[in-house]
């Protein structure tokens, strides 16, 4: 009980926070793309296509990061009595919050963690892409105001919570029975990446024990950045917000020692330019992490923990990157995809309907 107390206070969410700032970096030193030591939206999108969801060959790769997520929320959620199996809050709902929320996501090129991570290695371009966040999350909360909602969850077996944990308990099997050969765009049922960020990893051991470590802090201490600024717009509570704030300093911090900090707009790595899209990207992502009520990272947790309705929205999300790279929906460095910005609009307004038409009452 000491041990939760002292992660779900303030300075726990500081600590954790600052946990991830640091190890983020570390783990782009070990390998992983620029600016990208972890993002939950790229690393799913990686997943995607190591799966053979989608055939963008530069980005498939099993990431451990996001399986060692899952197991270590599910690890801590046991050991602290707090795997709870639940389900049927809207979960349609939610998997297509999922899918535009990638989509979202995936047009800035990035989550909000690696938002954060990309201004703390000197990106300009994630300011824009933070603002959009802001402004989705602040969206999202006049609809939370007057009343919006996707339902109560409801207990149920504990088979629903293990469902996801499994899956990844599957893919981390997979990861382990077909290894990448060198040079080899396949290995056995898996896709790997020969050239591009998807080629780009810290050794599978590092990852995978980087990912349940942060699973576990992050299951105790409720870290998201979504439920930052929601908190902060809502109720002008900075309990989370301090979170946010110590992963973007500690991130700077980390990224000066090891030499990876490079200040400006232009040659970023896995960026774009494109400054409105960037906004809107991250704005339509920020809109439905808050209607479906946390970011991606949090989403892995509460999975983690026995929530199906995250897991949902977890699925959704592998299925948005599918969309996104088959159908020319996402950017890549030298900008925004044929077709991202039709379907940014198209989130919007999806998203918009959603929020109007799930409100108790009216304005």
């Amino acid at each position: 009980m000491a041990v939760k107390n002292v992660f779900a206070s303030r300075w726990g969410v500081v600590l954790v926070g600052a946990v991830i700032g640091i190890l983020a970096p570390v783990l782009q030193k070990l390998g992983n793309p620029g600016n990208m030591g972890i993002c939950v939206a790229c690393m799913e999108r990686d997943m995607a296509g190591a799966l053979g969801l989608h055939r963008a060959q530069v980005v498939q790769y099993l990431r451990p990061e996001i399986i060692g997520f899952v197991l270590g929320s599910l690890v801590a959620a046991y050991l602290f009595k707090e795997f709870r199996p639940r389900a049927g809050s809207a979960p349609i709902v939610r998997f297509v919050l999922g899918v535009f929320a990638m989509i979202g996501a995936l047009v800035f090129l990035g989550c909000p963690w690696r938002a954060m991570l990309r201004l703390a290695g000197g990106d300009g371009n994630a300011i824009l892409g933070l603002a959009g966040l802001a402004f989705g999350v602040w969206i999202g909360t006049l609809f939370l105001k007057s009343g919006y909602t996707l339902g109560r969850t409801q207990s149920t077996s504990a088979t629903v919570g293990w469902i996801l944990p499994l899956i990844m308990l599957g893919f981390l099997v997979l990861l382990v029975l077909f290894p990448q050969v060198p040079g080899e765009p396949k290995s056995g049922v898996l896709f790997y990446s020969v050239k591009g960020p998807g080629a780009m990893h810290a050794p599978v051991a590092v990852s995978l024990g980087i990912g349940l470590l942060v699973g576990f802090l992050a299951q105790r201490s409720r870290f998201c950045t979504m439920g930052a600024l929601r908190d902060l717009i809502l109720f002008r509570s900075t309990h989370l917000f301090g979170g946010f704030v110590s992963l973007i300093l500690f991130a700077f911090l980390t990224n000066l020692l090891l030499g990876q900090f490079k200040a400006g707009f232009v040659g970023q790595p896995v960026a774009h330019t494109q400054h409105f899209w960037n906004f809107a990207g991250m704005a339509l992502a920020g809109l439905a992490f808050a209607l479906a009520g946390g970011c991606p990272g949090r989403q892995l947790f509460l999975a983690g923990e026995g929530d199906g309705d995250a897991a949902v929205f977890v699925i959704g999300m592998l299925v948005g990157a599918a969309f996104s790279h088959n159908f020319g929906l996402a950017s890549s460095p030298q900008g925004i995809g044929p077709h991202g910005m039709a379907a940014v609009i198209v989130g919007f307004a999806v998203c918009l309907w959603i929020g109007l038409t799930l409100r108790k009452k009216t304005v």
